[in-house]
């Protein structure tokens, strides 16, 4: 994805939002290399993975580039989890690289945001209800409305299906659950007679994940099958207590929604798993998925490290908004000031810059001969907001001539109400949405 300066500034605008809110919640940054052994990045990898890696040899190397940020934590876990603090919270906002076909929104180097929460040997059921309150405050800065948390436990459906008699299915099973949005109820039952279920126990298990009622309403159809089995059970309670537990983080109800026909296709989850949606654009499909595994670096270590955590696709994220002009333009001016200096000696202008940089005020000088409108033209075609004159009586007397581009404007301040001034329409905008949804 290659944007025009004013369109990058956006995008780095959301990123800093993203690892504003993963720092206040007590992640910490990492860094892991693009470049792997295909041995070590690769050791859990097969099917469609496989296909979709950028391997290739140099020298005696094998190397692989890293095709999500999970594996790579999985082993930078392993072999620092003796120099670590448990539990270790870590964000990281990296590109990764998928050897997929290249269409709309979907590119073959891309960002991704994650954050994970691992344990040593065990980690507190209460961390699955912390990762959807980083979702919510995440979407709500931004000012992405109307969107829902919606989550499962994996263990409930494994649970299920052990009952029904399909528990050595259970894996094949999700796969194809997994898929009901996209593929509808009849291709669903479809696929799964296809695994050796009966239409009779297909039925049971599509009306079971098809039930849709509030949360209150999701929990009394569980607890009518209490009992039926122990992993079931498990799963129920654990849910219970991250349902409960995300209202005490301060997500409003209306935010998050138990779906009991969330898997999510990966094998490593094993407990709580999220997607969050667009109400107004289910077509978009999930924005931010996640959830609990038990292990997450048994490839690279006997140690046993749980594991919760999400992802946001960031590159994909924006794409979409930014393709249905949901981004706000406030962020495409480099600068706050341009300094257009109406002297020959270029010593005052350069000299007020850094007085305006040491006061936070982003200022670039117009260095360039040329008249006057042109230079005007420069600032406007850029958008910057402030132009300040600065000529022999300026630098007299101090005050200088500062223009309001939007409003054509201008006064005569003296440096301090420069910076005044300049950091009320900083205000303005660094407060504003970046996200404008109706």
């Amino acid at each position: 994805m290659e944007l025009l300066p004013g369109t990058q500034q956006v995008f780095e605008k959301i990123r800093s939002v993203l690892e504003e809110v993963y720092r206040l919640y007590g992640f910490l940054p990492l860094d892991t290399p693009v470049l792997e052994s295909s041995e070590i990045l690769l050791a859990k990898a097969g099917g469609e993975t496989e296909k979709q890696i950028y391997r290739f040899s140099k020298g005696d190397s094998d190397l692989t580039m890293r095709f999500d940020l999970t594996v790579p934590l999985a082993k930078y876990v392993a072999l620092h989890a003796g120099e670590l603090v448990f539990p270790f919270r870590r964000y990281q906002i990296g590109k990764v690289y998928r050897g997929e076909r290249a269409q709309r929104g979907r590119f073959r180097e891309f960002y991704q945001a994650d954050i994970d929460i691992i344990g040593d040997g065990k980690l507190s059921v209460y961390h699955d209800a912390e990762i959807p309150s980083v979702m919510y405050e995440i979407f709500t800065r931004l000012g992405l409305k109307d969107f829902v948390i919606r989550l499962n436990n994996r263990k409930i459906l494994s649970g299920f299906f052990s009952w029904l008699g399909i528990g050595d299915k259970t894996q094949d099973v999700l796969r194809i659950v997994d898929k009901i949005d996209k593929i509808g109820r009849e291709k669903v039952i479809q696929e799964m007679s296809g695994i050796g279920v009966s239409d009779e126990i297909c039925g049971k298990v599509i009306d079971f994940i098809g039930f849709r009622g509030s949360n209150e309403e999701v929990e009394a159809l569980l607890n009518r099958y209490a009992g039926c089995n122990e992993l079931y059970d498990e799963g129920v309670r654990e849910l219970g207590d991250v349902l409960r537990a995300i209202s005490s983080f301060g997500v409003p109800k209306e935010a998050f929604a138990v779906d009991l026909s969330i898997a999510r296709g990966l094998d490593y989850y094993t407990g709580t798993v999220y997607e969050t949606t667009l109400l107004k654009h289910p077509e978009i499909g999930s924005i931010c998925s996640g959830g609990r595994y038990d292990n997450l670096a048994e490839y690279y270590t006997d140690r046993k490290l749980p594991g919760v955590g999400m992802s946001i696709g960031l590159t994909r994220l924006f794409f979409i908004l930014n393709e249905r002009e949901y981004l706000s333009g406030q962020f495409k001016a480099p600068a706050d000031v341009m300094i257009l200096p109406m002297t020959e000696d270029m010593a005052p202008a350069i000299s007020l810059s850094s007085r305006l940089r040491a006061e936070k005020i982003r200022t670039q000088i117009c260095l360039e001969e040329g008249k006057f409108k042109t230079k005007i033209h420069y600032a406007d075609r850029l958008g910057v907001r402030y132009v300040l004159f600065l000529g022999e009586d300026e630098i007299r007397s101090g005050m200088y001539a500062l223009k309001d581009m939007q409003t054509g404007e201008q006064k005569s301040l003296s440096f301090e109400d420069c910076v005044k001034t300049v950091r009320a329409m900083q205000n303005e905008v660094n407060n504003s949405p970046i996200v404008i949804m109706e």
